[in-house]
């Protein structure tokens, strides 16, 4: 490891780092625009030049420089000042004094570098140059006059997103960032470009001249949008949440989130429930809690156990649905669960039903399998870590099911079952690339659990883990991946059918053959409401949705930013959604309406603080005490083999934009929908 000097200080550094980074380990902090850690090196804008000697006597850009044994570096000399002095006032020619109207005031890298290292005055004379702005879809706005050609989001597109449709065309006065045909950025990631952007050339077109950051009230949360957990900011005023952004997390997102993760949050003020309903005479009308916890109380005390049933929705916290469950068990039901998708899933082994290879370690494998499952939809973020493996080490990649651009080469190895079996008896070609690769996985999505043959789909895919060796001692290949957040945490628990208890599938028949009297949808909505029958349905959620469009009593919950609540993500990490806004009108915390519910029926919960149903989170499954870890499962047998039907394992996400209750209200990701989603379901521009 090579020893350099920096500001007079001796530090040893790896080798290969630029001399930039080997100033940020020495605590030296390096003014940039155009370097992204995660971002290959363009050495555009300039602003990062040091003094380095031995070497020429001129600046040096220490992001393209690399270190090397005994090299002096100075940061802060005469030279050094003088020099980015110079680049800032070249910068600022032609930017625009924009600052009081533009989106980025207040968290603008250029107003930062501007306060060290800008003049109060300009000795240019000559007009201001103008850009035209470009389109790039709903999300992103642009005002390109402002444009410093850092390069950022070109290399964002092209590197990370996989979708090499922004570029520079032009030289000199006349370069312009551009996106090709100037049509719309058609990538689930597009609006990180607005994140790494640093001025205010591409900024949020939804939430343009809605708020300044220092109006705002920064919570630290998880989304659930999907499966993965992302680490999120969100960012809310008073009552309202206004916009979500990414925080740092390397395991799970980086430091990047999906479109719908950022925009969804608009549908949070529309369609919510705010007040108890109860169905009168057919239609339903305003309630008190009071009538409403009676009506239910009615109707349950003259309803025996067995012919009540709960269904828990995809975007519950754990504490809900432990109380729930709880509440069920002394009633004497053992109707529950929360697969609403009929998945196939075991509920022991832990093994079978997470994603074992962890998120982070996605980008370490040399083949993979992909067997019903659009990735680009289903998880944007886990895309882009197979996109990475693939950039690094040239990874193999196969696809049973839809066929899709996933920005990287992906092999359609077929799109039924019988291709599946071909590979579990090594009877097709790819078999035979997965045994030979050193970190070879599988990952099986809903689009094939989600099915009558789904247990036997998941015993072939469990076959190919053991035959092509996927399973070692520090490497576990085998993965499902969710599309739910609150999956993986309900199976965690046992919301599932007890001995005797009737699945999804049963509760529905059930209720229509007049077997099921009393359902309890705690904010599920991702099935056929229609075939409730003629059941008592008690809704709770927070928005309007199939659910409580069926409920005979509508009990207003809170939605995933109105409440501290406990999700386990797709690979088992454990993590916590901490409360950003207060739920509207009489709305309250799930778990508490459950609580407050069983004083009336008699269902005997006697917990009374968030604490208390942690406790009996903790109590039921030890993992809920290891917070942030995902803790490896052990590998055991599951699975039901059996034959499997010819039927296409299609991909479970017929529209990327609207996948819940909160993303289907949102106005946002109405339009994403509109401008993105072709009305087979697939994205326009694509073949897939």
């Amino acid at each position: 490891m090579p020893k350099v000097t920096v500001d007079g200080t001796e530090i040893e550094v790896p080798a290969g780092i630029t001399v930039l980074q080997a100033c940020e380990m020495a605590g030296t902090e390096i003014p940039r625009f155009c370097y992204h850690e995660r971002l290959s090196i363009a050495g555009n804008c300039r602003m990062c030049l040091v003094e380095v000697s031995p070497g020429p006597p001129k600046p040096a850009a220490s992001c393209a420089l690399p270190v090397g044994e005994g090299m002096e570096i100075k940061t802060d000399t005469e030279m050094v000042r003088k020099a980015r002095n110079g680049v800032m006032e070249f910068l600022l020619i032609n930017h625009p004094l924009d600052c009081p109207i533009c989106d980025q005031g207040g968290e603008c890298d250029l107003q930062d570098q501007a306060m060290a290292y800008g003049f109060d005055h300009s000795r240019f004379e000559e007009n201001k140059r103008a850009v035209k702005d470009k389109y790039m879809g709903p999300l992103v706005k642009t005002i390109m006059t402002r444009c410093i050609h850092c390069t950022r989001c070109v290399r964002f597109a092209t590197e990370i997103a996989g979708v090499p449709e922004l570029g520079m065309l032009g030289r000199g006065e006349h370069a312009e960032i551009t996106t090709y045909l100037e049509k719309s950025l058609e990538s689930e990631l597009s609006a990180n470009v607005i994140d790494l952007c640093p001025v205010g050339a591409l900024t949020s077109k939804p939430y343009a001249f809605v708020s300044r950051p220092w109006e705002l009230v920064t919570t630290e949360s998880i989304d659930v949008m999907d499966a993965l957990g992302s680490a999120i900011r969100v960012d809310s005023r008073q009552t309202e949440v206004l916009r979500v952004l990414p925080r740092l997390n390397e395991d799970v997102n980086e430091e990047w989130i999906a479109d719908k993760s950022r925009y969804a949050v608009d549908g949070l003020a529309r369609q919510r429930l705010d007040r108890p309903y109860l169905r009168v005479d057919g239609k339903l009308r305003e309630a008190s809690w009071q009538e409403a916890f009676a009506a239910i109380g009615e109707r349950v005390k003259e309803t025996k156990g067995e012919r009540i049933a709960a269904i828990a929705g995809d975007q519950c916290d754990a504490e809900a649905m432990i109380a729930l469950k709880d509440l069920m068990g002394a009633l004497g039901s053992a109707n529950i669960d929360c697969r609403q998708d009929g998945a196939k899933l075991p509920t022991t082994p832990r093994a079978g039903y997470l994603l074992n290879s962890t998120i982070a370690g996605l980008e370490t494998v040399d083949a993979v399998l992909l067997v019903g499952t659009n990735l680009r939809w289903e998880a944007p973020l886990i895309n882009t870590r197979l996109r990475k493996a693939w950039l690094q080490g040239d990874m193999r990649a196969a696809a049973i099911g839809p066929d899709v651009d996933l920005t990287y080469p992906v092999e359609n190895l077929g799109t039924g079952p019988d291709t599946l079996a071909a590979v579990a008896d090594g009877s097709n070609a790819f078999a035979d690339v997965l045994k030979i690769a050193e970190r070879a996985a599988i990952i099986v999505g809903m689009g094939a659990l989600a099915r009558p043959d789904g247990a036997s789909i998941l015993a072939a895919a469990r076959t190919i883990a053991d035959n092509c060796g996927m399973v070692q001692d520090d490497w576990n290949g085998f993965n499902v991946l969710h599309t739910a957040a609150s999956r993986v945490g309900a199976l965690d628990l046992g919301f599932v059918p007890g001995a005797g208890g009737r699945d999804v599938e049963n509760i529905l028949a059930g209720a229509i053959a007049g077997d099921i009297d009393v359902v309890y949808l705690l904010a599920a909505d991702e099935f056929d409401t229609t075939r409730l029958g003629n059941a008592f349905v008690i809704y709770q959620g927070h928005h309007g949705d199939a659910g409580a469009h069926r409920a005979d009593v509508i009990l207003p919950g809170s939605a995933y930013t109105e409440k501290n609540g406990t999700y386990v993500n797709t690979e088992g990490r454990v993590q916590l959604a901490r409360q950003a806004a207060q739920p509207p009108g009489d709305a309250r915390e799930d778990w508490a309406i459950v609580r407050a519910l069983s004083d009336v029926i008699g269902g005997g919960l006697n917990f009374n603080t968030l604490g208390d149903v942690r406790s009996r989170l903790v109590e039921v499954n030890p993992l809920f005490d290891q917070v942030g870890e995902a803790v490896p499962a052990q590998w055991a047998p599951f699975g039901e083999p059996g034959p499997m039907s010819s039927e296409i394992l299609a991909s479970p996400v017929s529209n990327y934009y609207m996948t819940c209750p909160i993303s289907r209200a949102s106005e946002t990701m109405a339009e994403c929908s509109r401008e993105f989603v072709r009305n087979d379901g697939a994205r326009t521009g694509t073949d897939g």
